[in-house]
Formats: C-alpha cells, sequence, structure tokens
C-alpha cells in the first residue's frame, strides 16, 4: 500500500523515542514492499524533499509567524510563552504538509494513497485537514497524551487538538494496552483502538556482539571498578521519568550495597537539580552523571557496560529504553504504577521473571528494586537472559510493522474502501 505518514521527528532529526520509532517502522514497512511519503519537521537546513533508504521524505519549510499569532491565540497559548515559537512552527508544519500532500502530491504527481497516519498532537493537524479534503482513510497514532505527559494537568489546545484527531480519524492505533485503557477512560470511542506494540533491532542490540575491551573503558571513565555494580538510567531528565526519586533512593541502596554506582544518561530541564540532589545527599562518589544526548552505538555500550537498567517512570506509554536494556540481557527496574507500557513489557514474577516493578513515585520502593536485583546477581542474570528471549519472540521492529499494517488494512475495511 501507499502511506502518508505525517510525523515529527525523522532523521537525521532525533530527539527521542518518537524519532527512533519513525526511522525503525518506515525502514520496516519499506522492506515489506510499501511506499511511503513522509512529511517532517525542517529544522532549516535540510533538503525540502529528498529519498531516504526508499522512503520519500517531504520537509516543509516553516516561517515564523508567533508575532501574529497572540492575535487570535486562546489564553492557554498565551501562556507559552516563549514556547510560543514552537506551537506556531507546529501549527505551520502542519498546514504546509498537507498542502502539499494534497495539492502537490495528489493532484500535481497522481499519487494514490491508501491511507494517511499522524503521530501524535505534532501531526494530528495535518491528519484532520487531509481528511476533511480527501476523505482518506485516516490513522491517529497516540505514543502519548498531553494530560499524562503532564500528569493530568498540560495545555487544553494540545488535548483539544488530540481529542479533535482522535474524533476525526477512522482508526487510532496506541502502544500499549495500559494506554489503551488510558484512552478510553478519557472517553475515547474504544472501539477505534488498537494497539500495536512498538520494537527494537535485536541485531543492533546484540549482546554477543560487544567489545568487552570498549566496555571495560567506558567503566573505567566512570570510575566504576570490575568489582563494582553499574546502574544505568537512559532517558530526558524531566518530571515523568522519576530521575529524581531515583536519585532519592540512592543512598539506601548504597547503604546496603556500597559497591552500587549509578551513571544518569540523559538531557532535560533537571540536570541542576540533579547535581545538587547528588551534592546534599552526599552521593558524588556513587552517582555518576553524563547529561549527554549520545549516538545509538554509545548507548548500546552502555547498555553493554551496566549491571542493572531501572527506567522509574511515572507516566511512560511504552518505554522503548526497557527494550533496548532486555534485548542487551539486562535485569531492569521500571515503573509500573499508573498509566505504564513496562507492564506490557517486563515481567515481574514467576519462571518468566525479565524485572521488577516498582512505583516510580517512591524512591523506598525503586530502592527495594534496585538491592532485591543486587542481592541475587545470579537470578539477576536469568532475568537479563529471559527478557533477551522475551523482546526477540514479541518485540522486533519485524513484527511490529507487520502488525501496524494488518491494522491499517482493518481500518481501511472498515472506512469502506
Amino acid at each position: 500500500m501507499r502511506i502518508g505518514f505525517f510525523i515529527w521527528e525523522y532523521p537525521p532529526r532525533i530527539t527521542g523515542g518518537l524519532g527512533t520509532y519513525a526511522v525503525n517502522i518506515t525502514r520496516e514497512l519499506i522492506d515489506m514492499g510499501h511506499d511511503i511519503s513522509v512529511f517532517t519537521m525542517n529544522s532549516g537546513e535540510l533538503k525540502t524533499r529528498e529519498v531516504i533508504r526508499g522512503v520519500d521524505v517531504n520537509r516543509p519549510m516553516v516561517i515564523d509567524g508567533s508575532n501574529i499569532l497572540p492575535l487570535f491565540i486562546t489564553e492557554d497559548l498565551r501562556r507559552w510563552d516563549s514556547g510560543l515559537k514552537f506551537f506556531n512552527d507546529v501549527l505551520i508544519y502542519n498546514v504546509l504538509s498537507a498542502t502539499k500532500f494534497v495539492n502537490e502530491l495528489i493532484k500535481k504527481e497522481g499519487y494514490e494513497f491508501d491511507i494517511i497516519c499522524a503521530h501524535d498532537w505534532l501531526s494530528a493537524i495535518a491528519g484532520i485537514m487531509i481528511k476533511n479534503e480527501l476523505g482518506l482513510p485516516f490513522v491517529f497514532h497516540l505514543h502519548s497524551t498531553e494530560w499524562g505527559r503532564k500528569l493530568d494537568g498540560g495545555s487544553n489546545t494540545v488535548i483539544y487538538i488530540e481529542e479533535a484527531a482522535a474524533d476525526t480519524a477512522d482508526g487510532i492505533i496506541t502502544v500499549s494496552y495500559p494506554m489503551q485503557e488510558d484512552l478510553i477512560r478519557r472517553g475515547i470511542e474504544a472501539e477505534k483502538i488498537r494497539v500495536c506494540w512498538n520494537g527494537v533491532s535485536t541485531e543492533l542490540y546484540d549482546p554477543a556482539k560487544l567489545d568487552e575491551h570498549a566496555i571495560e573503558e567506558l567503566r573505567s571513565g566512570y570510575g566504576i571498578g570490575a568489582e563494582d555494580k553499574m546502574i544505568l538510567f537512559v532517558g530526558r531528565l524531566i518530571p515523568v521519568k522519576g530521575v529524581i526519586n531515583l536519585v532519592k533512593a540512592m543512598p539506601t541502596v548504597i547503604s546496603r550495597h556500597p559497591e552500587a554506582k549509578l551513571v544518569i544518561l540523559g538531557q532535560g530541564e533537571l540536570e541542576k537539580t540533579i547535581l545538587e540532589m547528588i551534592s546534599r545527599l552526599g552521593i558524588v562518589e556513587n552517582v555518576k552523571p553524563n547529561f549527554a544526548f549520545v549516538s545509538e552505538e554509545e548507548r548500546i555500550l552502555h547498555y553493554g557496560a551496566s549491571d542493572i537498567a531501572v527506567f522509574p517512570s511515572l507516566y511512560e506509554p511504552f518505554g522503548i529504553v526497557a527494550l533496548e536494556a532486555m534485548a542487551m540481557a539486562k535485569p531492569v527496574v521500571v515503573g509500573a504504577s499508573g498509566i505504564s507500557g513496562f507492564r506490557d513489557l517486563v515481567i515481574p514474577s514467576g519462571h518468566d521473571q525479565t524485572g521488577v516493578h516498582v512505583d516510580g513515585s517512591n524512591p523506598a520502593d525503586i530502592a527495594w528494586g534496585i538491592s532485591s536485583l543486587l542481592d541475587d546477581p545470579e537470578a539477576a542474570n536469568a532475568m537479563g537472559e529471559r527478557g533477551r528471549a522475551r523482546v526477540e519472540r514479541y518485540f522486533t521492529w519485524e513484527r511490529s510493522a507487520m502488525n501496524t499494517i494488518e491494522t491499517y488494512h482493518e481500518i481501511i475495511d472498515s472506512a469502506g474502501r
């Protein structure tokens, strides 16, 4: 089939999990024989159209109209202050993308699309506009929600866009069963919602391919010795990721396991807070922050160098980082209270156990989860091996792409095409 694919992040512009999803799922769909036209954001210096690994990539160039927006925007958006430029970019990207899709690709070049998909509120306006103009089957992918990201707060405008797209769409795809349940609780039509899990490359994330010398160098660079236990956090340093509660948990972990060393890998608004907390708690020798967005190759090396990976999120629609760690045969401690896709990924007990579920809002519970794995390294290693096997069975990008295409066919059929 030919797919119109609207997504905020796409290579070489990747800032998080959405971009990781975009590059992997489109490659798999191309390898399966489908045609894809991607519409994504242009940071200013990228080509407005090119073919990347078989994908037709369109990046309309936006212009700054943020000084005009206050004339007609809501009070909600006025509170965005400097973020108003961001909303401007989102709005213009959507309008230009929808216009180019309809007028150039379809009317001028004669492309015939089977379906359009828009990912999150950042591309939802384009999906709504094209659906209204052409009536094409429209799938709205909800990787996260505004109320979830902001812990039941956030922008009413963004929430309205999400709800309008969900109402307009012929079908909705979300990333986990906890997310599906949350959308239904929020009043979104249950019959529209399907779940398609994300994936990970088991060829790329393969512990058998690790360079032991590189691992020793990485650990040594953090001051972590052969007898120490490296605990790894990877993610954006924002409140919903639970990193502050992880730092608060470390004194308790260290009191039981002085050999525990936490590496925090990521960037975000909490960098200064993390540094101040590490100093105040007196755990500078045991907590090693690395405020960087590293390459995938270096991230894989960090997983390989670690003994345990910890992701104590307060809200996590899916959690690709847990899959990455599991693919690298590492036991994981994950925040599983509230809306957490980690519950789909990580088995917390029994013969198939791959990790530990904790309450990411409770430092004592996080400390318990970490310590329970450090107390029994042999059992923890076995969880890591089972985690690798679970990823190979259920969470490859190939399986994710197959499920997505099957769902697209269902939605096209239900739309009467």
